[in-house]
Protein backbone atom coordinates (compact mmCIF):
# COMPACT_ATOMS: atom_id res chain seq x y z
CA UNK A 1 0.00 0.00 0.00
CA UNK A 2 1.38 3.34 -1.05
CA UNK A 3 1.54 5.78 1.90
CA UNK A 4 -0.50 8.85 1.84
CA UNK A 5 2.21 11.42 1.87
CA UNK A 6 4.23 8.82 -1.41
CA UNK A 7 0.87 10.33 -3.53
CA UNK A 8 0.34 13.95 -3.08
CA UNK A 9 -3.93 15.22 -2.89
CA UNK A 10 -4.75 16.30 -6.21
CA UNK A 11 -7.67 18.95 -6.45
CA UNK A 12 -8.94 16.28 -9.44
CA UNK A 13 -8.70 13.76 -6.69
CA UNK A 14 -11.11 15.97 -4.30
CA UNK A 15 -13.16 17.50 -6.79
CA UNK A 16 -16.60 16.34 -5.13
CA UNK A 17 -15.67 19.00 -2.42
CA UNK A 18 -16.68 22.08 -4.60
CA UNK A 19 -15.88 25.75 -4.57
CA UNK A 20 -13.83 25.45 -0.96
CA UNK A 21 -11.11 23.93 -2.46
CA UNK A 22 -10.49 26.83 -5.18
CA UNK A 23 -10.47 29.24 -2.28
CA UNK A 24 -7.66 27.76 -0.17
CA UNK A 25 -5.80 26.73 -3.06
CA UNK A 26 -5.09 30.41 -3.62
CA UNK A 27 -2.18 30.48 -1.73
CA UNK A 28 -0.40 30.07 1.89
CA UNK A 29 -0.84 33.68 2.24
CA UNK A 30 -4.73 33.80 2.39
CA UNK A 31 -4.65 30.35 4.51
CA UNK A 32 -5.91 32.40 7.35
CA UNK A 33 -8.47 34.41 6.43
CA UNK A 34 -9.83 30.98 4.32
CA UNK A 35 -10.13 28.92 7.63
CA UNK A 36 -12.02 31.99 9.56
CA UNK A 37 -14.00 32.88 6.55
CA UNK A 38 -14.60 29.40 5.22
CA UNK A 39 -14.43 26.62 7.37
CA UNK A 40 -18.31 26.43 7.53
CA UNK A 41 -18.56 25.69 4.25
CA UNK A 42 -16.33 21.79 4.63
CA UNK A 43 -19.64 21.11 6.84
CA UNK A 44 -21.81 18.31 5.08
CA UNK A 45 -18.44 17.59 2.07
CA UNK A 46 -17.17 14.11 1.82
CA UNK A 47 -13.48 12.93 1.20
CA UNK A 48 -13.48 10.13 -1.66
CA UNK A 49 -12.54 6.87 -0.58
CA UNK A 50 -9.49 6.87 -3.03
CA UNK A 51 -7.95 9.68 -1.36
CA UNK A 52 -7.45 6.99 2.02
CA UNK A 53 -4.75 4.52 2.04
CA UNK A 54 -6.70 2.04 3.06
CA UNK A 55 -9.55 0.40 2.52
CA UNK A 56 -12.90 2.80 3.63
CA UNK A 57 -15.85 3.84 1.84
CA UNK A 58 -15.07 7.40 1.92
CA UNK A 59 -14.80 10.01 4.85
CA UNK A 60 -18.03 12.55 6.07
CA UNK A 61 -17.98 16.05 7.48
CA UNK A 62 -20.44 16.50 10.04
CA UNK A 63 -19.59 19.82 11.34
CA UNK A 64 -17.24 22.75 10.66
CA UNK A 65 -17.17 25.76 12.56
CA UNK A 66 -14.46 28.61 13.45
CA UNK A 67 -13.79 29.00 17.78
CA UNK A 68 -12.91 31.86 18.38
CA UNK A 69 -9.79 32.68 20.54
CA UNK A 70 -12.15 34.15 23.06
CA UNK A 71 -14.70 31.71 23.07
CA UNK A 72 -15.10 30.77 27.01
CA UNK A 73 -12.66 27.61 28.12
CA UNK A 74 -10.71 27.88 24.80
CA UNK A 75 -7.07 28.37 25.41
CA UNK A 76 -6.16 27.76 21.86
CA UNK A 77 -6.80 30.58 20.14
CA UNK A 78 -8.61 30.62 17.16
CA UNK A 79 -9.11 27.47 14.84
CA UNK A 80 -11.46 25.74 12.45
CA UNK A 81 -13.27 22.68 14.75
CA UNK A 82 -14.10 19.56 11.96
CA UNK A 83 -15.77 16.13 13.23
CA UNK A 84 -16.49 13.60 10.68
CA UNK A 85 -16.34 10.48 10.04
CA UNK A 86 -14.54 7.61 8.21
CA UNK A 87 -17.07 4.84 7.05
CA UNK A 88 -16.60 1.46 7.40
CA UNK A 89 -16.10 -1.13 5.23
CA UNK A 90 -18.74 -3.44 6.02
CA UNK A 91 -22.35 -2.00 7.64
CA UNK A 92 -22.05 -4.12 11.02
CA UNK A 93 -18.77 -1.99 11.77
CA UNK A 94 -18.81 1.27 13.85
CA UNK A 95 -17.11 4.09 11.94
CA UNK A 96 -14.27 5.99 13.11
CA UNK A 97 -15.31 9.47 14.44
CA UNK A 98 -12.64 11.98 13.78
CA UNK A 99 -11.60 15.60 14.86
CA UNK A 100 -9.08 18.00 13.16
CA UNK A 101 -8.22 21.24 14.64
CA UNK A 102 -6.69 24.18 11.71
CA UNK A 103 -6.00 27.01 13.67
CA UNK A 104 -5.84 30.28 12.05
CA UNK A 105 -2.21 31.17 13.23
CA UNK A 106 -0.53 27.78 11.29
CA UNK A 107 3.17 26.40 11.95
CA UNK A 108 3.20 24.31 9.04
CA UNK A 109 3.38 21.22 11.05
CA UNK A 110 0.50 18.79 12.22
CA UNK A 111 0.30 16.59 15.19
CA UNK A 112 -1.77 12.97 15.20
CA UNK A 113 -2.29 12.53 18.57
CA UNK A 114 -3.21 8.55 20.10
CA UNK A 115 -5.69 7.69 22.42
CA UNK A 116 -5.77 5.39 25.65
CA UNK A 117 -6.42 2.27 26.88
CA UNK A 118 -9.44 0.28 24.49
CA UNK A 119 -9.33 3.70 23.50
CA UNK A 120 -13.40 4.41 22.12
CA UNK A 121 -13.43 8.23 22.71
CA UNK A 122 -12.52 10.72 20.30
CA UNK A 123 -9.35 12.49 20.74
CA UNK A 124 -9.76 15.96 20.01
CA UNK A 125 -6.24 17.19 20.09
CA UNK A 126 -7.24 20.49 21.93
CA UNK A 127 -5.98 19.27 24.90
CA UNK A 128 -2.54 19.44 26.65
CA UNK A 129 0.36 16.91 25.90
CA UNK A 130 0.11 14.36 28.80
CA UNK A 131 4.09 15.72 30.51
CA UNK A 132 3.53 19.49 28.77
CA UNK A 133 0.58 20.96 30.79
CA UNK A 134 1.11 24.45 30.39
CA UNK A 135 0.60 24.48 26.86
CA UNK A 136 -1.59 22.85 23.74
CA UNK A 137 -0.13 22.11 20.51
CA UNK A 138 -2.90 23.64 19.08
CA UNK A 139 -1.96 26.80 21.00
CA UNK A 140 1.48 26.34 19.46
CA UNK A 141 0.00 26.42 16.04
CA UNK A 142 0.09 22.49 15.13
CA UNK A 143 -2.95 21.39 13.29
CA UNK A 144 -4.01 18.61 15.19
CA UNK A 145 -6.45 15.71 14.68
CA UNK A 146 -7.26 12.15 16.58
CA UNK A 147 -9.95 9.52 16.27
CA UNK A 148 -11.66 7.17 18.58
CA UNK A 149 -9.73 4.33 17.14
CA UNK A 150 -13.01 2.90 15.29
CA UNK A 151 -15.82 1.97 18.34
CA UNK A 152 -17.21 3.43 20.97
CA UNK A 153 -17.06 3.03 24.72
CA UNK A 154 -13.27 2.75 26.37
CA UNK A 155 -14.38 -0.07 29.02
CA UNK A 156 -12.38 -3.16 29.85
CA UNK A 157 -14.80 -5.24 28.50
CA UNK A 158 -13.41 -4.42 25.16
CA UNK A 159 -16.79 -6.21 23.83
CA UNK A 160 -15.83 -4.44 20.21
CA UNK A 161 -13.67 -7.31 19.41
CA UNK A 162 -16.23 -9.47 17.98
CA UNK A 163 -15.95 -7.78 14.90
CA UNK A 164 -12.89 -8.40 13.13
CA UNK A 165 -12.82 -5.04 11.09
CA UNK A 166 -13.35 -2.95 14.61
CA UNK A 167 -10.06 -4.91 15.95
CA UNK A 168 -8.07 -3.96 12.45
CA UNK A 169 -9.33 -0.72 13.14
CA UNK A 170 -8.26 -0.38 16.65
CA UNK A 171 -4.57 -2.35 16.12
CA UNK A 172 -3.90 0.16 13.09
CA UNK A 173 -6.29 0.62 10.36
CA UNK A 174 -7.80 4.01 12.17
CA UNK A 175 -4.28 5.57 12.65
CA UNK A 176 -3.54 5.81 9.01
CA UNK A 177 -7.52 6.27 7.89
CA UNK A 178 -7.50 9.48 10.49
CA UNK A 179 -4.25 10.58 9.07
CA UNK A 180 -4.79 10.58 5.04
CA UNK A 181 -8.14 12.51 5.55
CA UNK A 182 -6.82 15.02 8.00
CA UNK A 183 -4.12 15.64 5.70
CA UNK A 184 -6.58 16.18 3.15
CA UNK A 185 -8.50 18.23 4.81
CA UNK A 186 -5.36 20.52 5.70
CA UNK A 187 -4.47 20.83 2.51
CA UNK A 188 -7.75 21.78 1.83
CA UNK A 189 -7.89 24.49 4.82
CA UNK A 190 -4.37 25.50 3.54
CA UNK A 191 -3.92 25.07 0.19
CA UNK A 192 -0.97 23.25 0.96
CA UNK A 193 0.27 20.09 2.77
CA UNK A 194 2.11 20.17 6.19
CA UNK A 195 6.03 20.98 6.13
CA UNK A 196 6.85 18.22 9.03
CA UNK A 197 4.32 15.71 10.80
CA UNK A 198 4.12 14.25 14.19
CA UNK A 199 2.69 11.36 15.96
CA UNK A 200 2.61 11.61 19.59
CA UNK A 201 0.76 9.52 22.53
CA UNK A 202 1.24 7.42 25.68
CA UNK A 203 0.31 3.85 26.58
CA UNK A 204 -2.29 2.74 23.60
CA UNK A 205 -0.80 6.12 21.74
CA UNK A 206 2.82 4.97 22.33
CA UNK A 207 1.92 1.25 20.66
CA UNK A 208 0.05 3.43 18.18
CA UNK A 209 3.01 5.63 17.37
CA UNK A 210 5.61 2.59 17.29
CA UNK A 211 3.08 0.99 14.90
CA UNK A 212 3.02 4.40 12.31
CA UNK A 213 6.77 3.73 12.14
CA UNK A 214 6.52 0.09 11.30
CA UNK A 215 3.62 0.10 9.34
CA UNK A 216 3.35 3.88 7.61
CA UNK A 217 7.05 5.14 8.01
CA UNK A 218 7.03 7.53 5.16
CA UNK A 219 3.76 9.24 6.40
CA UNK A 220 5.47 10.24 9.67
CA UNK A 221 8.71 12.70 10.46
CA UNK A 222 8.85 12.27 14.23
CA UNK A 223 7.03 10.24 16.54
CA UNK A 224 6.66 10.42 20.56
CA UNK A 225 6.16 6.95 22.28
CA UNK A 226 5.59 7.04 25.88
CA UNK A 227 4.88 3.79 28.03
CA UNK A 228 4.55 1.83 25.05
CA UNK A 229 1.98 -0.61 25.32
CA UNK A 230 3.61 -3.12 22.49
CA UNK A 231 3.60 -6.56 22.90
CA UNK A 232 -0.59 -6.60 23.56
CA UNK A 233 -1.04 -10.23 23.85
CA UNK A 234 1.85 -10.95 26.41
CA UNK A 235 0.77 -7.84 28.39
CA UNK A 236 -3.12 -9.26 28.60
CA UNK A 237 -1.26 -13.11 29.00
CA UNK A 238 0.42 -12.03 32.35
CA UNK A 239 -2.29 -10.15 33.26
CA UNK A 240 -3.96 -13.55 33.23
CA UNK A 241 -1.22 -15.00 34.91
CA UNK A 242 -1.38 -12.79 38.00
CA UNK A 243 -4.73 -13.24 38.55
CA UNK A 244 -4.55 -16.93 38.45
CA UNK A 245 -1.91 -16.63 40.76
CA UNK A 246 -4.59 -14.60 43.23
CA UNK A 247 -7.32 -16.19 42.67
CA UNK A 248 -6.93 -20.07 41.62
CA UNK A 249 -4.45 -21.15 44.05
CA UNK A 250 -4.97 -20.35 48.10
CA UNK A 251 -3.72 -17.73 49.64
CA UNK A 252 -2.26 -16.30 46.91
CA UNK A 253 -4.47 -12.54 46.94
CA UNK A 254 -2.13 -10.09 48.15
CA UNK A 255 -3.87 -7.22 50.14
CA UNK A 256 -3.41 -3.81 50.25
CA UNK A 257 -1.72 -3.79 53.49
CA UNK A 258 1.04 -6.08 52.01
CA UNK A 259 1.13 -4.34 49.17
CA UNK A 260 1.82 -1.36 50.60
CA UNK A 261 4.27 -3.14 52.79
CA UNK A 262 6.66 -4.14 49.54
CA UNK A 263 6.58 -0.63 48.49
CA UNK A 264 7.72 0.71 52.18
CA UNK A 265 10.29 -1.86 52.63
CA UNK A 266 11.58 -1.50 49.07
CA UNK A 267 11.95 2.24 49.50
CA UNK A 268 13.66 2.18 53.20
CA UNK A 269 16.44 -0.29 51.71
CA UNK A 270 16.84 1.49 48.18
CA UNK A 271 15.65 5.20 48.20
CA UNK A 272 19.51 6.28 48.91
CA UNK A 273 21.52 4.19 46.38
CA UNK A 274 21.43 7.38 43.86
CA UNK A 275 22.68 9.43 46.74
CA UNK A 276 19.78 11.09 47.86
CA UNK A 277 16.97 10.41 50.11
CA UNK A 278 13.73 11.66 47.87
CA UNK A 279 11.21 9.23 48.14
CA UNK A 280 12.59 7.90 44.73
CA UNK A 281 14.38 4.51 43.93
CA UNK A 282 16.75 5.76 41.22
CA UNK A 283 19.10 3.34 40.83
CA UNK A 284 17.06 0.56 40.19
CA UNK A 285 19.95 -1.99 39.05
CA UNK A 286 21.52 -1.47 42.14
CA UNK A 287 18.22 -2.25 44.03
CA UNK A 288 17.81 -5.12 42.01
CA UNK A 289 20.89 -6.14 43.50
CA UNK A 290 19.05 -6.10 47.02
CA UNK A 291 16.13 -8.23 46.13
CA UNK A 292 16.83 -11.08 48.41
CA UNK A 293 17.14 -9.24 51.10
CA UNK A 294 13.99 -7.35 50.73
CA UNK A 295 11.85 -10.38 50.36
CA UNK A 296 13.20 -11.92 52.85
CA UNK A 297 12.00 -8.92 55.46
CA UNK A 298 8.91 -9.57 53.53
CA UNK A 299 8.13 -13.03 54.27
CA UNK A 300 6.17 -14.24 57.13
CA UNK A 301 8.39 -15.79 59.66
CA UNK A 302 7.84 -19.84 60.63
CA UNK A 303 5.68 -20.51 57.61
CA UNK A 304 2.63 -17.96 59.49
CA UNK A 305 -0.08 -17.34 57.48
CA UNK A 306 -1.19 -13.64 57.31
CA UNK A 307 -4.42 -12.17 57.75
CA UNK A 308 -5.33 -9.43 55.08
CA UNK A 309 -4.55 -7.18 57.89
CA UNK A 310 -0.95 -8.20 58.22
CA UNK A 311 1.70 -6.57 56.58
CA UNK A 312 3.79 -9.85 56.17
CA UNK A 313 4.09 -12.23 52.63
CA UNK A 314 2.94 -15.86 53.09
CA UNK A 315 5.35 -17.72 50.44
CA UNK A 316 1.71 -18.03 48.26
CA UNK A 317 1.68 -14.17 48.02
CA UNK A 318 4.83 -14.05 47.38
CA UNK A 319 4.81 -16.26 44.74
CA UNK A 320 1.85 -14.21 43.34
CA UNK A 321 4.71 -11.22 42.93
CA UNK A 322 7.03 -13.32 41.39
CA UNK A 323 4.80 -14.18 38.47
CA UNK A 324 4.55 -10.54 37.94
CA UNK A 325 8.22 -9.88 38.56
CA UNK A 326 9.53 -12.77 36.45
CA UNK A 327 7.46 -11.94 33.48
CA UNK A 328 5.80 -14.26 30.89
CA UNK A 329 7.58 -17.31 29.03
CA UNK A 330 6.07 -18.82 26.30
CA UNK A 331 7.06 -21.90 24.39
CA UNK A 332 5.57 -20.81 21.34
CA UNK A 333 6.23 -17.83 19.52
CA UNK A 334 3.63 -14.68 18.59
CA UNK A 335 4.36 -12.82 15.75
CA UNK A 336 7.42 -11.36 14.76
CA UNK A 337 9.07 -14.35 16.66
CA UNK A 338 8.53 -12.65 20.17
CA UNK A 339 7.83 -15.80 23.24
CA UNK A 340 7.93 -13.68 26.13
CA UNK A 341 7.28 -10.79 27.93
CA UNK A 342 9.76 -8.77 30.46
CA UNK A 343 8.31 -8.91 34.11
CA UNK A 344 7.68 -5.98 36.44
CA UNK A 345 10.25 -3.93 39.05
CA UNK A 346 7.99 -5.38 41.44
CA UNK A 347 11.01 -5.26 44.47
CA UNK A 348 12.70 -1.91 42.80
CA UNK A 349 9.79 0.78 43.46
CA UNK A 350 6.17 0.08 41.92
CA UNK A 351 3.61 0.72 44.25
CA UNK A 352 0.52 -1.55 43.31
CA UNK A 353 -1.74 -0.36 46.38
CA UNK A 354 -3.04 2.38 43.78
CA UNK A 355 -6.24 2.12 41.38
CA UNK A 356 -4.35 0.56 38.62
CA UNK A 357 -2.55 -2.46 41.17
CA UNK A 358 -3.30 -5.21 42.28
CA UNK A 359 -7.01 -4.99 43.26
CA UNK A 360 -8.13 -5.10 46.84
CA UNK A 361 -10.09 -7.81 47.44
CA UNK A 362 -9.60 -11.36 47.72
CA UNK A 363 -13.10 -12.09 46.14
CA UNK A 364 -13.54 -12.73 42.78
CA UNK A 365 -16.34 -10.84 40.72
CA UNK A 366 -17.61 -11.51 37.49
CA UNK A 367 -16.45 -9.88 35.12
CA UNK A 368 -12.85 -9.12 37.39
CA UNK A 369 -13.17 -5.16 38.09
CA UNK A 370 -10.49 -3.28 38.14
CA UNK A 371 -10.50 -1.46 41.70
CA UNK A 372 -11.23 -5.14 43.33
CA UNK A 373 -8.92 -7.80 41.38
CA UNK A 374 -6.42 -5.43 39.94
CA UNK A 375 -6.39 -3.81 36.92
CA UNK A 376 -3.87 -5.68 34.99
CA UNK A 377 -6.12 -8.94 35.26
CA UNK A 378 -8.99 -7.28 35.13
CA UNK A 379 -7.82 -5.86 31.67
CA UNK A 380 -6.43 -9.66 30.42
CA UNK A 381 -9.78 -11.34 31.06
CA UNK A 382 -11.34 -8.82 28.81
CA UNK A 383 -8.96 -9.78 26.18
CA UNK A 384 -9.21 -13.63 26.59
CA UNK A 385 -12.72 -13.09 26.87
CA UNK A 386 -13.45 -10.65 23.59
CA UNK A 387 -10.67 -10.74 21.43
CA UNK A 388 -9.47 -14.55 21.99
CA UNK A 389 -12.52 -16.98 22.93
CA UNK A 390 -15.18 -14.31 21.59
CA UNK A 391 -16.78 -16.12 24.90
CA UNK A 392 -18.10 -13.37 27.28
CA UNK A 393 -19.10 -16.55 29.57
CA UNK A 394 -15.42 -17.73 29.26
CA UNK A 395 -13.68 -17.29 32.61
CA UNK A 396 -9.70 -16.55 31.88
CA UNK A 397 -8.87 -18.74 34.91
CA UNK A 398 -9.09 -21.54 32.97
CA UNK A 399 -6.89 -20.21 29.78
CA UNK A 400 -3.81 -22.22 29.86
CA UNK A 401 -1.49 -19.88 28.45
CA UNK A 402 0.64 -22.26 28.14
CA UNK A 403 -1.46 -24.79 25.62
CA UNK A 404 -3.82 -22.75 24.31
CA UNK A 405 -4.60 -25.47 21.52
CA UNK A 406 -7.36 -23.79 19.40
CA UNK A 407 -6.44 -20.57 20.39
CA UNK A 408 -2.76 -20.58 19.62
CA UNK A 409 -3.22 -19.31 15.91
CA UNK A 410 -5.49 -16.60 17.42
CA UNK A 411 -3.16 -15.64 19.86
CA UNK A 412 -0.27 -15.73 17.63
CA UNK A 413 -2.78 -13.09 15.18
CA UNK A 414 -3.82 -10.81 17.11
CA UNK A 415 -0.26 -10.19 18.21
CA UNK A 416 0.09 -9.10 14.48
CA UNK A 417 -2.25 -6.83 14.59
CA UNK A 418 -2.01 -4.94 17.91
CA UNK A 419 1.68 -5.97 18.95
CA UNK A 420 3.27 -2.97 17.63
CA UNK A 421 6.50 -5.46 17.88
CA UNK A 422 8.29 -5.22 14.16
CA UNK A 423 11.72 -3.97 14.64
CA UNK A 424 12.02 -3.81 10.84
CA UNK A 425 12.00 0.34 11.14
CA UNK A 426 14.49 0.67 7.98
CA UNK A 427 12.07 3.28 5.91
CA UNK A 428 11.66 5.22 8.93
CA UNK A 429 15.14 5.29 9.21
CA UNK A 430 16.40 5.78 5.88
CA UNK A 431 13.85 8.76 5.63
CA UNK A 432 15.29 11.10 8.23
CA UNK A 433 12.75 10.24 10.76
CA UNK A 434 12.99 10.43 14.69
CA UNK A 435 11.58 8.53 18.15
CA UNK A 436 11.57 9.96 21.77
CA UNK A 437 10.55 7.48 23.86
CA UNK A 438 9.66 7.99 27.32
CA UNK A 439 8.62 5.25 30.10
CA UNK A 440 8.36 5.21 33.91
CA UNK A 441 10.68 2.41 35.49
CA UNK A 442 7.61 1.97 38.33
CA UNK A 443 4.93 1.59 35.67
CA UNK A 444 2.64 -0.98 37.53
CA UNK A 445 0.41 -1.62 34.15
CA UNK A 446 3.08 -1.19 31.17
CA UNK A 447 6.29 -2.98 31.96
CA UNK A 448 9.05 -0.83 31.40
CA UNK A 449 11.31 -3.22 31.03
CA UNK A 450 9.21 -4.26 27.50
CA UNK A 451 10.26 -0.97 26.53
CA UNK A 452 13.78 -1.61 27.61
CA UNK A 453 13.78 -5.00 25.29
CA UNK A 454 12.29 -3.14 22.67
CA UNK A 455 15.25 -1.00 22.02
CA UNK A 456 17.80 -3.55 22.77
CA UNK A 457 16.10 -5.69 20.05
CA UNK A 458 16.93 -2.51 17.67
CA UNK A 459 20.32 -1.75 19.06
CA UNK A 460 20.88 -5.20 18.18
CA UNK A 461 19.63 -5.20 14.58
CA UNK A 462 21.29 -2.05 13.61
CA UNK A 463 23.64 -1.24 15.77
CA UNK A 464 24.18 1.24 18.98
CA UNK A 465 25.07 4.19 16.18
CA UNK A 466 22.62 3.93 14.16
CA UNK A 467 19.87 3.83 16.68
CA UNK A 468 21.31 6.78 18.00
CA UNK A 469 20.78 8.57 15.05
CA UNK A 470 17.09 8.20 15.09
CA UNK A 471 15.88 7.30 18.64
CA UNK A 472 16.14 8.61 22.60
CA UNK A 473 15.50 6.46 25.20
CA UNK A 474 14.13 8.20 28.22
CA UNK A 475 13.46 5.86 31.72
CA UNK A 476 12.30 7.97 34.56
CA UNK A 477 12.69 6.74 37.79
CA UNK A 478 9.92 7.07 40.54
CA UNK A 479 7.19 7.31 37.56
CA UNK A 480 3.99 5.20 37.19
CA UNK A 481 1.06 4.85 34.90
CA UNK A 482 0.56 8.46 35.23
CA UNK A 483 0.96 8.23 38.64
CA UNK A 484 4.26 8.04 40.94
CA UNK A 485 6.49 9.99 43.45
CA UNK A 486 7.81 11.55 40.54
CA UNK A 487 5.91 12.46 37.21
CA UNK A 488 7.53 14.68 35.09
CA UNK A 489 6.44 17.70 33.14
CA UNK A 490 8.92 18.24 30.13
CA UNK A 491 8.73 20.16 26.59
CA UNK A 492 9.21 16.62 24.73
CA UNK A 493 7.45 18.18 21.31
CA UNK A 494 9.63 20.88 21.39
CA UNK A 495 12.87 18.91 21.83
CA UNK A 496 11.18 16.44 18.78
CA UNK A 497 10.55 19.43 16.41
CA UNK A 498 14.02 20.74 17.45
CA UNK A 499 15.38 17.47 16.36
CA UNK A 500 13.40 17.29 12.86
CA UNK A 501 13.41 20.41 11.91
CA UNK A 502 17.46 22.02 12.89
CA UNK A 503 19.17 18.45 13.62
CA UNK A 504 19.42 19.00 17.40
CA UNK A 505 19.04 15.98 18.99
CA UNK A 506 18.25 15.92 22.34
CA UNK A 507 20.21 14.81 25.40
CA UNK A 508 19.93 15.34 29.48
CA UNK A 509 16.74 17.39 29.09
CA UNK A 510 15.11 18.11 32.72
CA UNK A 511 11.56 16.98 34.06
CA UNK A 512 9.91 19.41 36.52
CA UNK A 513 7.62 16.95 39.27
CA UNK A 514 3.62 17.76 38.73
CA UNK A 515 3.16 15.16 41.71
CA UNK A 516 1.00 16.80 43.74
CA UNK A 517 3.24 16.42 47.14
CA UNK A 518 6.53 17.12 45.16
CA UNK A 519 5.01 19.76 42.63
CA UNK A 520 8.15 21.92 41.32
CA UNK A 521 10.68 19.48 42.04
CA UNK A 522 13.07 18.87 39.67
CA UNK A 523 15.45 15.98 38.04
CA UNK A 524 17.49 15.53 35.18
CA UNK A 525 15.59 13.36 32.18
CA UNK A 526 18.71 11.12 31.37
CA UNK A 527 19.11 8.58 28.21
CA UNK A 528 19.07 5.44 28.83
CA UNK A 529 20.71 3.76 30.51
CA UNK A 530 21.52 6.48 32.58
CA UNK A 531 20.02 7.68 35.99
CA UNK A 532 19.50 11.07 37.83
CA UNK A 533 22.56 10.65 40.83
CA UNK A 534 22.33 13.25 43.28
CA UNK A 535 26.39 15.59 43.53
CA UNK A 536 26.03 15.50 47.40
CA UNK A 537 25.66 19.21 46.95
CA UNK A 538 22.73 21.62 46.77
CA UNK A 539 19.15 21.07 47.33
CA UNK A 540 17.74 17.56 46.33
CA UNK A 541 14.91 19.42 44.83
CA UNK A 542 16.99 20.89 41.81
CA UNK A 543 18.13 19.20 38.67
CA UNK A 544 20.97 21.37 38.71
CA UNK A 545 22.44 18.85 41.55
CA UNK A 546 22.22 15.92 40.06
CA UNK A 547 24.24 14.16 36.77
CA UNK A 548 23.48 11.23 35.11
CA UNK A 549 25.08 8.18 35.67
CA UNK A 550 25.35 4.46 34.07
CA UNK A 551 24.00 1.95 36.33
Amino acid sequence: MRSFSARRITFAALATLGACCALAASGAASAASYVAKHCAELEGRSIPAPVIGLPTRGALIWSASVVKAAAPGNRNGEYCRIVGSIRAVQDTTPDIRFEVNLPSRWNGRALQMGGGGYSGVVVSGTEPMPFAPDSTPLARGYATFGSDSGHVGNSGRADFAANDEAIVNFGFGHLKKTHDVALALIQMGYGRGPEKTYFAGGSTGGREGLTVIERYPADYDGVIANAPAINFSGVRLIGVKVGQASYAKPGGFVGLAQQRRVFETVMHDCDRLDGAADGIVGNVEACRELEPQIVAQLRCANGQRPSLRDSCLSDAQLATLDTLRDGLSLPYPLAYNVNSYPGYNVYQGVDLSGGLGLGDSPTLVSPPGFAVNGYLFAQGDAYIRYFVTRDPAFSSLAFDIANPGRYRQRLVTLSATVGAMNTDVSAFIARGGKLIMMHGLADEVISPNQTIAFYRSLVGRYGQDTVDSFVRLYMVPGFQHGSGVFIPAWDELGALDQWVTRGVAPETLVGTDIAPATNGRSRPMCRYPAYPRYTGKGSVNSAANFRCERP
